[in-house]
């Protein structure tokens, strides 16, 4: 998949503004304490005036990444490091952010870099005139069918939601679990003779240990449910690998691979067996395209997942999930979850599933005015 290509130099990059904006919440979500979901658009301008967006969705309760240290590590670590470069050099543009930011494990603040990654992903698309799925040479799938994510407070609650998701067109359902099986069984029950044709996803996040993954998971399949993603805490890797020994549930990490290099790694070892993809959680597009490229090539499950994303980050995850053409329901919540959109024209919901964006670059226009009358409100 090509990062390049303009024959002729393309201009060199004048400015990096960074513009946290916030989205009210609606419902419960365990991730969003507070009700509000706070981002960081990023906005890359050329020497020409070719202007790209991106966006960093760190959520605390999720990653080692807020928005204060988002927006704080934009502007005075890796905004500098890209100013006068060439952007179509993506692959040198990750480098550089690499020197800026130094990896642990993995890649350092993934979320963060993920929307300078985005908006040269943009730049690039337009430059060429192209939609994403031009540029990487794929021809996407027109929608993507979402799934709707039930985290009720009490179960008095899940009814009610459950009947919202289907008024709303929804016909598959996202289940969080750990760390109490017992409720997770009543749930998983409950939801499967609700929907009984529905694809049943539960996401642990990390949360059982590993004896309890190991006695619930077979009683979660017997309770229908189809995939059970990141049972376990990233760095319990023999939790993984008794797991998919095991062979209840099919397997899915999300939290541990933020590259490509782990992926490969923890196939090899025989952890996993798929992924529950967030560009998000890579570092944007880059480095998802070389997993995406990887589960192909090894017949790795794929699903689409993400971390409750709006406008700018949500239209990435649609392109590389139209690349993909998921097999399976994203779990992208973003609409269920945000009242609010920074696009001129925000994304709209069509029987439960949403478009692949077609316009050049990620296919969205920002409201630059209105993101700037909320940063002064």
């Amino acid at each position: 998949m090509p990062l390049s290509l303009a024959a002729a130099p393309a201009p060199r990059i004048r400015t990096v503004d960074v513009l946290p904006v916030s989205y009210p919440v609606t419902g419960h979500f365990k991730f969003f304490p507070k009700p509000e979901r706070p981002t960081v658009m990023v906005k890359i301008t050329l020497e020409d005036g070719t202007v790209g967006w991106g966006q960093s969705v760190p959520v605390p309760t999720w990653s080692y990444e807020t928005p204060e240290s988002a927006e704080d590590t934009l502007r005075r670590y890796l905004a500098p490091r890209l100013i006068g470069r060439d952007p179509l050099d993506i692959a040198g543009a990750h480098l550089e952010m690499r020197k800026a930011i130094s990896p642990s494990f993995s890649t350092g603040m993934p979320i963060t870099k993920a929307g300078i990654d985005l908006a040269l992903h943009d730049i690039a698309a337009k430059l060429a005139r192209q939609s994403m799925n031009q540029f990487w040479k794929r021809k996407p799938v027109d929608k993507i069918d979402l799934s709707w994510t039930l985290n009720p407070a009490t179960m008095d609650d899940l009814e009610p939601l459950m009947e919202e998701g289907k008024r709303r067109g929804y016909r598959h359902y996202n289940i969080k679990v750990a760390p109490d099986p017992k409720a997770d069984l009543d749930l998983a029950r409950r939801v499967r003779k609700y929907a009984p044709n529905c694809f049943l996803w539960a996401d642990a996040n990390g949360g059982y240990d590993t004896g309890t993954a190991l006695t619930v998971a077979p009683k979660l399949a017997d309770a229908g449910v189809n995939v059970l993603e990141q049972p376990v805490a990233s760095n319990r890797l023999s939790g993984f690998a008794a797991l998919r020994k095991q062979k209840a549930l099919p397997i899915l990490m999300d939290e541990g691979l933020v590259s490509h290099v782990e992926l490969e790694e923890f196939f090899k070892l025989g952890l996993l067996d798929g992924v529950a993809f967030k560009p998000a959680r890579t570092a944007g597009l880059y480095d998802a395209i070389k997993q995406l490229q990887f589960c192909e090539r090894e017949g790795l499950m794929v699903l689409g997942s993400g971390l409750t994303d709006p406008d700018v980050s949500l239209a990435a995850s649609l392109a590389i999930y139209g690349a993909a053409r998921l097999k399976y329901p994203a779990a992208l919540n973003g609409l269920q979850f945000l009242t609010a959109s920074y696009l001129k024209k925000p994304f709209v919901l069509e029987g439960g599933a949403l478009r692949v964006p077609t316009g050049i670059g990620l296919g969205v226009e920002v409201n630059e005015e209105a993101i700037r009358r909320a940063r002064r409100g």
